[in-house]
């Protein structure tokens, strides 16, 4: 069936209709911040302390916007005799986000959790320069980075956390069992007396000889 002639116009005025009769909301921003979901990708934030250094951020990061300088240092044995190691220190990380197109991948594959999304957005500059923002400014962010959600009531328990309960359990359920063991009184012993002293073993006695013709003398 061919369309009507005119039906696509009524129903775009139809839409316009509809919303001239609705109410206006503007948000007053920035007077009033506005409600962000939880997981919003603002910037990134960096928790110094759990970084070690090990620049995979900056070898995964398809834009290339992660900057890191490092130094090792040695550190002394912790017992006499023990072998000095040495670690990374950091000395910068910097994030250029005029670069950055916030893929996420540089939190995803940190293995020790120093890098985490902030809702934070109100960062903009008059030079694309000052976009580059170093660890100062990347850690001040990581205080507005919100508590992670609740874990769902029907999910899987992590496998870590049932490992670790299991172990826990067992060793109560072993301990208890020690304790509820009912322990009787022992029995006095009766004390022994001196040993006798002991010498040489004695020879054996002599045994007279038999009567050949087996009659009386």
């Amino acid at each position: 069936m061919a369309p009507i002639p005119g039906s696509g116009l009524a129903k775009g005025l139809a839409v316009t209709l509809r919303t001239m009769t609705k109410k206006t909301v503007t948000a007053q921003y920035p007077d009033v911040q506005p409600d962000l979901p939880p997981r919003s990708r603002g910037v990134i934030g960096l928790f110094e302390e759990n970084c070690t250094v090990c620049m995979l951020c900056a070898r995964e990061c398809p834009d290339w916007c992660i900057y890191i300088d490092s130094h090792k240092e040695t550190v002394p044995a912790a017992a006499p005799g023990g072998r000095e190691r040495s670690r990374n220190v950091l000395d910068r990380f910097a994030i250029d986000f005029s670069l950055c197109m916030y893929c996420g991948i540089c939190i995803e594959v940190c293995p020790f959790d120093a890098l985490f999304w902030s809702p934070e957005f109100e960062y903009a500059e008059t030079d694309i320069h000052e976009l580059t923002h170093e660890r100062d400014k990347l850690r001040e962010w990581m205080w507005t980075v919100p508590a992670p959600p609740a874990l769902d009531p029907a999910a899987e328990e992590p496998k870590e956390i049932a490992a670790a309960r299991k172990t826990a359990e067992k060793l109560a359920t072993a301990t208890q069992a020690e304790l509820s063991e009912p322990s009787g009184p022992s029995e006095p012993t009766e004390p022994s007396g001196p040993s006798e002293p002991t010498g040489p073993p004695r020879p054996p006695r002599p045994t007279a000889p038999a009567d050949p013709q087996g009659g009386d003398s």
